[in-house]
């Protein structure tokens, strides 16, 4: 099979969001790197910046309206190699779980809010804070939003383990407090703006998580806007609806001996106690996607 059916294979699944969001940031930087190793042997080096301009997002407001785009694209457009590395790995380590725990249009829900959030803040920033108000520049890569995804899933499993070469088993509250202490002391340095934007996306990780668990999704409208780019791109069925009856919805027979209607995609009790016994066995970890979902589920009830 071909790179190229290889990447439509990935992108045509719905459950393989994390390693979609990976494969963009991927193909974006590979393309500007081939295209700038062209313009370079070409002697019209010179055309580059003009290009990656249509991807940065730039601090005047001039520049960013006609490049409204850029509120998002910066979010997948990188130029250094270990820039791109260290986003994608956190990406893929954080990222899971939150995939497993939350699904895949969370996840997504995740990065593009920290990456707007993440631009808001920077824009925010240089046009009004009197320290960065007579600065000019543009910012690009996907730190706001990665560092979204490592506050979320530290807000939602504080006492989460990873184990760091070199430090041993470290709880990922404690890698995500170490990531936001490291943005707020880089904003002295020479990224001060690619730091303010980590500021943003760490507070919709947690703010997202934190209504997320008190009943409230702030990914909805990105969901809404994706589903609605879903039915534009989907194909038209190619047979005719059937005029075959619906089912009758399930019931369950209630304590009293009637019955009521099941609610739609909750979990019964008899598979929560289920789960939790197998938690008290072997740990939380041991718990399947699907096992971790429905529990999920069922605290929101």
């Amino acid at each position: 099979m071909s790179i190229v059916q290889d990447i439509r294979t990935a992108f045509s699944r719905r459950d393989n969001a994390l390693m979609q969001l990976i494969l963009l940031n991927v193909l974006v930087f590979a393309g500007l790197i081939v295209l700038r190793a062209i313009l370079t042997v070409s002697g019209a080096s010179a055309y580059y910046p003009p290009v990656l301009l249509q991807f940065a997002l730039s601090s005047e407001l001039p520049v960013l309206l006609r490049h409204p785009w850029t509120l998002l694209t910066y979010a997948f457009t990188h130029e250094g190699f270990f820039h791109i590395l260290f986003n994608l790995l956190n990406m893929y380590w954080f990222g899971q779980l939150l995939r497993e725990y939350l699904g895949d249009r969370r996840l997504v829900s995740i990065y593009v809010l920290g990456a707007l959030a993440g631009a808001a803040i920077y824009l925010l920033s240089y046009n009004l804070l009197p320290g960065f108000r007579t600065q000019l520049g543009s910012v690009v890569g996907a730190s706001a939003a990665v560092t979204a995804i490592i506050v979320a899933a530290a807000t939602l499993l504080p006492d989460y383990t990873f184990t760091l070469i070199l430090i041993g088993p470290v709880k990922i509250k404690w890698i995500a407090a170490v990531v936001v202490l490291v943005s707020i002391a880089g904003i002295n340095g020479g990224n001060a703006g690619g730091e303010i934007t980590h500021l943003g996306g760490a507070l919709v990780g947690f703010l997202f998580i934190k209504q997320l668990q008190a009943g409230r999704d702030l990914g909805r409208p990105v969901q809404a806007v994706g589903n609605f780019f879903a039915r534009i791109f989907a194909r038209r069925p190619t047979m005719s609806v059937s005029s075959t009856r619906r089912p009758e919805p399930v019931t369950a027979s209630s304590a009293s001996g009637g019955k009521k209607a099941a609610v739609a995609n909750q979990p019964l009790q008899d598979e929560i106690d289920l789960i939790l016994d197998k938690i008290s066995r072997s740990g939380y970890e041991s718990l399947s996607k699907d096992e971790k979902q429905k529990l999920f589920r069922a605290s929101q009830q």
